[in-house]
């Protein structure tokens, strides 16, 4: 049995909504963005990428280079909008309010409210799945990171065919998710 709910069941907003002002140098002077979205993890890898420093380990959000501009913008961030693609699946598959936390949080609750005082196997079986489900998740979304840190911190650009690839994933696991959610 899982011990821990990795989205914390917080959907919300004043637990997911997360602001950053950002102004200076390598950053766009664009205003307001609401495009681009965003939540508390995707804060320090920008700030990394902005002063131009690394960390030795993969952060859980990634670097917000839409609203960078020239020197502050990776070149292999760029190339394609693979890297945007692939950042926003990211975003539906980790963060809490993404459309697999939601579904994922759909799917226990319907779980909790199949159990009875004699019988849960209903239960354990959603339970199992989402398990199943989440262990894909998190193999997949470090993947993901793993390629989306490559853009940012090592100007390795993400191909065509491996960001197809893990969208393509990262679609088929959303699409489980709804469906043990409904």
């Amino acid at each position: 049995m899982p011990q821990f709910a990795w989205n914390h069941g917080d959907v919300q907003s004043d637990i997911t909504t997360t602001w950053l002002g950002m102004v200076g140098p390598g950053v766009m002077q664009a205003g307001l963005d609401n495009t681009t979205w965003s939540d508390h993890t995707d804060i320090r890898p920008t700030l990394m990428l902005l002063l131009g420093l690394r960390d030795d380990y993969s952060h859980d959000g990634r670097a917000l280079t839409e609203d960078l501009s020239g020197w502050a913008r990776p070149a292999a961030v760029l190339k394609s909008g693979t890297y945007a693609r692939v950042a926003r699946m990211y975003k539906q598959l980790d963060a809490t309010v993404g459309q697999f936390g939601l579904a994922t949080l759909r799917a226990s609750t319907r779980a909790i409210a199949s159990g009875s005082a004699t019988d849960d196997s209903s239960y354990t079986d959603i339970e199992n799945q989402l398990i199943s489900l989440i262990d894909q998740r998190n193999a997949l979304a470090g993947q993901m990171i793993a390629a989306l840190e490559g853009a940012e911190f090592n100007a390795q650009p993400i191909s065509m065919a491996k960001a197809q690839q893990l969208i393509a994933q990262g679609q088929s696991l959303l699409d489980q998710a709804n469906a043990l959610a409904s």
